[in-house]
């Protein structure tokens, strides 16, 4: 519940923290918050931390799953509205189903599933095609939708590569260890980008504009996106098949779109209702056949 619902409300948070941070620092910020409060709160409570040469692999699947994942996910809130992105997310499914079958050991590729995706993919054709007829690859909502496609990869990736892991260590901190990572990363990234101040490293000059506002969106992020939604789903991977664990992308879009409907206006039509719904309907499909 807590993954279905918290998750849905990140992506206002995004929109609303973008208003005054760049995609770069806002992913390094938060995941420096989260990873370090949750760190702090196992040390607190004497949790086992994996050997330094255990670390390798929650670092590697942290930077695909929230760093490539969450990152993508970010920059294309820069080009499309938060429910937009929302409803692109949710064919992520179709690449959870691929990556599962090209990576050895991992479950075989129904051919019938093919139909679902065909479905889903209609459905997104039906947000993005209007626009792209119109203004081709310079659209905003295309170059949205590649940049998720990006994301629903690393997420997937991640996810799976996360789920073959046979560690004993908390998942919890696993998670706080993934954003630490995340974090500092980033934070490099950050700081060498220069497109929008003079000089590498000028922290007063990164273009951050904090009022209350984005900064309780950072804090909202750090705090319920991260810290509660992605540890529940960190356990859900462990825990549960990966069948009932993607049952929040059917919610995360309702949550998504609703709230980008009443705070920013963000378009509610009938395209967009009937397009949730193809896409709906094949990611059905999908977990039916698997």
């Amino acid at each position: 519940m807590a993954v279905c619902f918290f998750w849905g409300t990140t992506y206002l948070g995004i929109r609303i923290a973008l208003e005054g941070i760049p995609p770069l620092s806002l992913v390094s910020f938060r995941f420096l918050l989260s990873g370090g409060l949750i760190f702090l709160y196992g040390w607190l409570r004497r949790w086992p931390l994996p050997a330094l040469t255990e670390m390798r692999w929650p670092i590697f699947t942290g930077l695909i799953t929230l760093g490539l994942g969450n990152y993508c996910l970010t920059l294309a809130e820069t080009h499309i509205p938060s429910g937009l992105a929302a409803l692109f997310i949710t064919i992520g499914p179709f690449w959870m189903v691929g990556t599962e079958a090209a990576i050895r050991g991992g479950e075989k590729f129904k051919p019938k599933a093919l139909w679902g995706m065909l479905i889903g993919f209609s459905g997104a054709i039906g947000l993005v095609g209007p626009e792209a007829l119109q203004s081709g690859w310079s659209g905003n909502s295309v170059k949205g939708f590649l940049i998720i496609q990006l994301s629903c990869f690393g997420w997937s990736l991640g996810s799976v590569l996360q789920k073959r892991s046979k560690s004993g260590i908390n998942p919890v901190m696993i998670g706080a260890i993934q954003q630490i990572a995340v974090g500092v990363v980033f934070l490099f990234f950050a700081a060498a980008d220069t497109s929008t101040r003079g000089n590498m490293w000028e922290f007063q000059t990164w273009n951050l504009h904090l009022s209350p506002r984005v900064a309780g969106a950072v804090l909202y992020l750090a705090l319920f996106g991260s810290i509660v939604a992605y540890s529940a789903y960190l356990y859900a991977l462990h825990h549960l098949p990966m069948a009932v664990v993607s049952l929040y992308t059917y919610i995360n879009p309702i949550v998504a779109v609703t709230l980008g409907w009443l705070f920013y206006g963000e378009a509610l039509g009938f395209r967009e209702l009937g397009a949730m719904l193809v896409i709906f309907s094949g990611v059905w499909l999908i977990k039916k056949i698997s």
